[in-house]
């Protein structure tokens, strides 16, 4: 969905710019299907801390607290523990698999109804993890968490993308990560105060996500599905209306109507085999995105932050409840960070982020490293001296700053606004689908890295985030601004990608910021 943009046709008329503002309508619609990102973000941000809480291991993992207390291990294996890294990890797996059946339901019911489903699961979820009386019902629970979370990252994204108008387009669809970001501030504070429970503290910090996840059900209820969606859906009409309300008085809705009914017909006669012709030559440039952004984005080492802030701030030397509590300021670093970007986006443009976010988080990576080998586990001892320990604390605040600013919110603006019509949802899910692959990844194996690697861990995201900048610099164009519709211009265009770029000769994008 577009607003605010020009394209030339291959005859080099120039189209209609479909004017308009941001309306209450579409303000109220997007907040509504962006706090999907609640129950993403509180999940990441409860489970780590859940993890390392003495109520918690008592009742299922009685070894690794023994371990902790009787210091048998060294201070990098602390947590090393399968079955406790599968309690966080299983989440990933079941969000993999329900994000790629979430692409095929989409086109059947809609991205609003997929949002609903989502919501749903989520609740279910959360009942099974405040009652659980056995791992097995842990992984169930969780397991079902993931369903929720698999359903809503691949359609909440592309609601805001088609929804919102394209001059402003960043900040609406960041707003998911924004939501994301509160959701996990939610999940951190709610530990701290639990941590102080004994025995049970555990179960209120779990089944407390029910929260968000009424919240989700609920905005799902009240918003519509998207225009394009409808078109696609065979309710032109319906989709007409929605357009009118959202866009008000002062656009050109009908330009923006055609220009949908256009891209929609594009889709059905490629409706086909979206799986498929994502690897034809024409569409190799979304096919690399599809692979690379979200295995970047897991690999620039955001798991180590997000989800295991509190067990790495354990395994310097916090205690239990100081180690929540700097997972509970990092959130707050996080929400500042990824509400400033909302702002700069789509004015200082997506690859500022990315290299000024990048150069950031590579430096405070290799600060932290060197911290690590240098005074942690020395003379002796498990921990590092108080000084260093908050020196960690900065760097990490620095690093969240950083992610929060660029790869945080972009990861999710840049794969919802790429795509053609015709492999929107396939492409999208499959996006979803990698991330979700690779931090299930990540965090069955993040702990056994830590005792492998030690400090040498950081080194290694450090490496990898160098690498993306500089692919972000050579192959990713610049998107601000830039209607849907006519995002494929974009491609024709670059140095690299116009040698693929389908049908590249139909129509140029001129940016109008």
């Amino acid at each position: 969905m577009a607003g605010g943009g020009f394209a030339v046709a291959a005859g080099g008329q120039q189209a209609h710019d479909y004017g308009g503002g941001v309306t209450f309508s579409v303000v109220l619609t997007c907040l509504m299907a962006a706090s999907c990102g609640l129950i993403f973000g509180y999940d990441i941000g409860v489970s780590g801390g859940v993890t390392q809480m003495e109520s918690f291991l008592t009742k299922f993992f009685p070894k690794v607290l023994t371990e902790m207390k009787t210091a048998k291990r060294d201070a990098y294996c602390k947590f090393d523990d399968q079955m406790l890294t599968a309690f966080t990890s299983s989440l990933f797996l079941a969000a993999m698999l329900s994000s790629l059946v979430a692409s095929h339901v989409t086109r059947a019911v809609g991205r609003q109804a997929v949002m609903l489903i989502g919501g749903l699961f989520f609740l279910l979820g959360s009942g099974f993890n405040a009652g659980a009386v056995n791992i097995a019902m842990l992984i169930v629970g969780r397991m079902l968490l993931g369903f929720g979370v698999g359903f809503t990252a691949q359609a909440a994204p592309l609601y805001l993308a088609e929804t919102s108008p394209a001059r402003w387009r960043g900040a609406f669809t960041t707003a998911y990560n924004v939501f994301l970001v509160l959701g996990t501030l939610a999940a951190t504070v709610t530990n701290y105060f639990t941590n102080r429970i004994p025995g049970w503290g555990w179960r209120v910090s779990l089944g407390l996500a029910a929260v968000p996840a009424a919240i989700v059900v609920l905005g799902a209820l009240l918003v519509p599905d998207t225009p394009s969606s409808m078109v696609l859906r065979g309710k032109p009409d319906m989709a007409r209306a929605s357009l009118k309300r959202i866009r008000g008085p002062g656009a050109d809705v009908e330009a923006e109507f055609r220009d949908i009914l256009r891209a929609v017909e594009e889709a059905r006669r490629n409706d086909e085999g979206a799986y498929d012709r994502l690897r034809s030559k024409g569409y190799r440039q979304y096919l690399v995105m599809m692979v690379a952004i979200p295995s970047f984005f897991d690999l620039t080492g955001v798991i180590v932050i997000a989800v295991f802030s509190p067990v790495l701030f354990r395994t310097i030397g916090f205690a239990s409840q100081k180690a929540v509590l700097g997972s509970v300021i990092l959130s707050i670093v996080n929400l500042a960070s990824t509400s400033m970007s909302s702002f700069v986006m789509d004015r200082a443009g997506r690859r500022f982020l990315f290299f000024t976010g990048g150069a950031t988080m590579m430096i405070c990576q290799v600060a932290m490293s060197w911290i690590l080998a240098e005074h942690l586990g020395k003379h002796q001892s498990v921990t590092m001296s108080r000084e260093y320990a908050m020196a960690m604390l900065v760097l990490m605040c620095f690093y969240t700053s950083s992610f929060g600013m660029s790869w945080g919110p972009l990861k999710w603006v840049v794969p919802s606004e790429i795509y053609p019509m015709e492999v929107r949802s396939a492409g999208q899910a499959m996006t979803v689908a990698i991330a979700l692959c690779l931090s299930f990844a990540q965090t069955q194996v993040f702990v056994s890295l830590l005792c492998a690697m030690k400090y040498a861990i950081f080194l290694f995201y450090a490496g990898w985030v160098l690498v993306m900048t500089a692919f972000v610099a050579a192959f990713l164009p610049e998107t601000k601004g830039v209607p849907l519709e006519a995002m494929g211009a974009v491609w024709a265009r670059h140095w690299y990608w116009r040698r693929f770029a389908k049908d590249g000769r139909q129509e140029v994008q001129v940016n109008c910021l």
